[in-house]
Parts: C-alpha cells; sequence; structure tokens
C-alpha cells in the first residue's frame, strides 16, 4: 500500500489508528487495571504536600481533594481509552477539571510530572505485590516445617546425581528445603527496601524550583526513604531488575523441589501420596491418581520465571533516564510474574499440608542400594584405627563384593565381610549398626545433620523464624493500609 492509500486509512495526524489500536489502547487498560488506586494516592498525597508548603491555599487544596476524591469512586473498569487523552493521567486530569475547572486542577500538577508520578506508582503498586508473596510464602514456610516436625524420624534415602546416596530422614529434607525458601524470603526483603522509596519530587529529572517537601512525600506514601538523587530517582531501572531476579531465584529454586516431590509421588517410588482433593483421574485409565497440582504449581512457577527474565530482557541496553521501555510495557511482566508466584504458594501450600509420606517404603528403601557403605569407611577409620584412604577402599571392594552376590549389606554376614576386609575383624555388632539406616543417621548428629535432636532443635528455630516473618510481614502491611486509609479520608 502506497504511504498516501495508508495515511488515508490510518491517518495522517497523531494518534494514527494503528499507533491507537496496538499501544494506546493496551496501555490504557494496563493503566487502568494497575495503577488507578496508586495513582489517586499520588495525587492526595501530593496536594498535601503543597498545601503544607503554601505553595496552593487551604481552599485550593479542599476543592482539589474533593474533585480528586469524586473521580475517584469512578468505577475504573467502565473507563476506555478515549483519543482527546493521551492516557489515564490526563484523562484523570479532565475529569477533575470538569468538576473544579481546569485551573484549579492544573495546580494539583506544580512541581509533578509523569515521571516522577510514574516512577512512584509502580513501586506502590509492586510492594503491594512484594507484600503478598512474602505472606503466601511464610504460610509454605511454615507448612514444610510443619510437616518437618512430624516426620523427624522417617528414614528415607537421599540422593546425588538422582542416585541413592545416603539415609537422611524426610524431616531433615523438607528442613532443606524451607531454609533454601527462607533465602529466597531474605531476597525479597531486600529487593522490598529498594523499591520502597520515593522518587517524589525529581519531577521530570531534576526536581523543581518551588520549596516542595520530598521528605514529607515518603511519609505521606508510605515509604521508607527518598531516591535522593533526582537523576537516579528518574532514570534507575535497578528496582525493577533487583524485584525480577529475586522473583526468577525464588521460581527457579521452588521448581526444583517440585520436581522432586514428583519423583517422590510416583507409583514407581511411592513414597508421597498427595491428597485426592489435589489430584485428577485420567479421562481413559481409571486407575490413575494424577498429581496435577504440583504439574500446574511447576509449569506455573516456570512461568513465572519467564516473566522475570523478560523484565531483564527489556531493561538490558537501555540508556540511564526515562525510557518508556522500562514502563507500561514491562510493568504487567512484573504483576503477572507475582500473580503467578502466589498461585504456585497457594497450591504448594495445600499440597504440602495435607500431603501424606509412606514411611515404611521409604525405610525399605533406606536399606537397599548399600547406601550405608560410608559407615563402614568411618568405623574402620575412627575405631579400628585403619588409614581412612584404606578404609574407604576396602569399603569399596566390599560394596563390589556384594554387588557381584547381587545382596544387599544387611544380606552379608559378620564372616563374610571380615574375610573380604582381611586387615582387621569387625564386631557383629558393629557390622549390625553398619548397615542399619537409623545408627547411620543416630551417628550424623553435628550441626545440621539429620540426627532427630539436630533435626528437632532446627524445627523449633524455624518455627520461630517464620512466626517472625509473619509479624513483621504483618506489620507493614498494616502500615500500607493505614497509609492508604489516611489518604483516602483527606
Amino acid at each position: 500500500m502506497k504511504k498516501g492509500d495508508f495515511e488515508l486509512e490510518d491517518g495522517a495526524c497523531f494518534p494514527g489508528k494503528t499507533y491507537v489500536d496496538e499501544l494506546l489502547k493496551p496501555v490504557f487498560k494496563d493503566q487502568r487495571d494497575y495503577l488507578f488506586d496508586a495513582m489517586f494516592m499520588i495525587h492526595r498525597a501530593h496536594t498535601t504536600m503543597l498545601k503544607e508548603q503554601k505553595i496552593i491555599t487551604n481552599d485550593e487544596a479542599k476543592k482539589i481533594l474533593d474533585g480528586v476524591n469524586q473521580v475517584a469512586k469512578m468505577e475504573k473498569s467502565l473507563l476506555d481509552y478515549m483519543p482527546e487523552y493521551e492516557d489515564l493521567f490526563f484523562l484523570v486530569e479532565a475529569e477533575v477539571a470538569k468538576l473544579i475547572g481546569h485551573d484549579l486542577a492544573g495546580k494539583m500538577h506544580i512541581a509533578k510530572s509523569r515521571n516522577d508520578m510514574g516512577e512512584a506508582m509502580y513501586r506502590i503498586v509492586i510492594r503491594d505485590h512484594m507484600l503478598d508473596l512474602l505472606d503466601n510464602v511464610r504460610k509454605l514456610g511454615q507448612s514444610l516445617v510443619i510437616q518437618a516436625e512430624d516426620h523427624i524420624h522417617t528414614i528415607m534415602p537421599a540422593h546425588t546425581h538422582t542416585q541413592p546416596a545416603q539415609p537422611t530422614t524426610f524431616g531433615h529434607y523438607l528442613l532443606a528445603i524451607a531454609d533454601n525458601l527462607s533465602r529466597d524470603v531474605d531476597r525479597l526483603w531486600q529487593a522490598y527496601q529498594t523499591v520502597n522509596r520515593s522518587p517524589m519530587g525529581a519531577a521530570a529529572i531534576t526536581t523543581t524550583g518551588f520549596p516542595i517537601s520530598r521528605e514529607r512525600m515518603v511519609e505521606l506514601l508510605g515509604f521508607e526513604d527518598i531516591m535522593e538523587n533526582s537523576y537516579d530517582a528518574i532514570g534507575t531501572g535497578d528496582y525493577l531488575l533487583e524485584t525480577a531476579l529475586t522473583l526468577v531465584s525464588m521460581m527457579t529454586n521452588i521448581g526444583r523441589w517440585i520436581q522432586e516431590l514428583l519423583r517422590m509421588a510416583s507409583n514407581e517410588v511411592g513414597l508421597l501420596k498427595v491428597s485426592d482433593a489435589y489430584v485428577q483421574v485420567s479421562s481413559i485409565m481409571p486407575q490413575k491418581r494424577n498429581p496435577v497440582s504440583l504439574e500446574h504449581s511447576r509449569a506455573l512457577a516456570s512461568s513465572a520465571v519467564g516473566e522475570g527474565l523478560s523484565v531483564i530482557q527489556m531493561i538490558h541496553n537501555t540508556p540511564y533516564g526515562d525510557i518508556v521501555d522500562t514502563e507500561d510495557d514491562l510493568q504487567p511482566h512484573l504483576y503477572n510474574g507475582f500473580h503467578k508466584a502466589n498461585r504456585v504458594t497457594k497450591l504448594l501450600t495445600a499440597v504440602i499440608t495435607t500431603m501424606k509420606f509412606n514411611k515404611e517404603r521409604a525405610l525399605e528403601q533406606a536399606r537397599t542400594n548399600m547406601i550405608t557403605i560410608t559407615e563402614l569407611a568411618d568405623v574402620l577409620a575412627r575405631d579400628y584405627n585403619v588409614p581412612f584412604r584404606k578404609a574407604h577402599q576396602l569399603s569399596s571392594f566390599v560394596s563390589k563384593k556384594a554387588n557381584e552376590g547381587k545382596k544387599e549389606l544387611y544380606e552379608v554376614s559378620t564372616s563374610e565381610v571380615n574375610e573380604w576386609i582381611g586387615d582387621v575383624q569387625l564386631s557383629e555388632e558393629d557390622w549390625h549398626n553398619i548397615c542399619d539406616p537409623s545408627k547411620f543417621i543416630e551417628r550424623r548428629c553435628v550441626t545440621g545433620g539429620p540426627n532427630p535432636q539436630v533435626v528437632e532443635r532446627m524445627v523449633q528455630e524455624r518455627k520461630v523464624r517464620w512466626t517472625e516473618l509473619g509479624e513483621k510481614v504483618g506489620a507493614y502491611s498494616t502500615r500500607i493500609d493505614a497509609v492508604k486509609e489516611d489518604l483516602r479520608n483527606l
């Protein structure tokens, strides 16, 4: 199509039909759905600050706030893009102007730009998502610790390189997962501190000639600190990167142990039974119990990772400054990532809380594949003064001989093993204990080991940690809720 014909159809003046359909309308919808409430928080706070700084009069502030509060009652789902307004920012100003006049409505934007306002809105919305995820992760962490406490004595095989390695307990394993999760909680809190800083007052990028109080905006909007350098406040994307990377880390880590739970839930392994409430049957195979809740969780976690990586890719190689790459098209990836992460944590909390573990089968598996053979080397070195490297070689030889005879260690007699090792003679009791996975676990009583007393101590400490997290999240959420309520009452 020739330029003239295309312009007749699409338009030769801003905004062209394609620009409206493919950019302005989708952006307006995202702004409306995600940023509406945050925008009005900022209008109220900024107007209040202008009044306190005597930049506008008390009467002007009251009229502006009355108009803002009236427009804020609009049903946002009914708002649609209109060509006369470039975005939601200008539409809201126009709606306020209809009530209080254009001159007065314009005053609420004194010393305020779409730049600092946009950055503040993004941070307000992201911190809410962070607090929601922290609360859901806290519930997941607590469910893991509660299950761990019930399985302090539940013996199972630990795996390395996906192969049976040594005996441990299911409680020890679940605490490992919970500890991994708690480090992602630490990362999320650190990201929250980066996000929860106010860019307001940076205006376009160099602040303003009006005598505003940027510090007061921190208080009014519930931020914890200020983005002091105004160029940094507008130009930075690190709060987006840190948030995205934390999301990627948490969902990647969770995805790894979801995979482990699915392995345990297979009929061949037969250790884990997902509650009937979270399995589905086959449309054609009536015997199937498909743990699709875990499969969906794995898929959603991977999808959340994808959302986080999209954020990183969109920021990569962008100029340091005000740039749309970090704005309207990017932000929904973060919001969607958090939405999926919350779905994952809620599903997993339900599955973990209600799942059953087959203790008998786990113990049976822990007695196979000669996974206590490490203890033979330890006993020879510790109790029989055999040099450790030689003790290891003797243990390897015993393993080889038992494997050739198609025997498990407990099927090998004391006389047989003594014949194989030659140099020393094990007692009946020592060989019995070497073959016993419960003795193996009992002797691993150093810090962090699977010994039940060690795990019990860790369980109690983790209970406190996850409870404290709940209290911390609750305190932060209460503070933010109070800020929102105070602003609504202005």
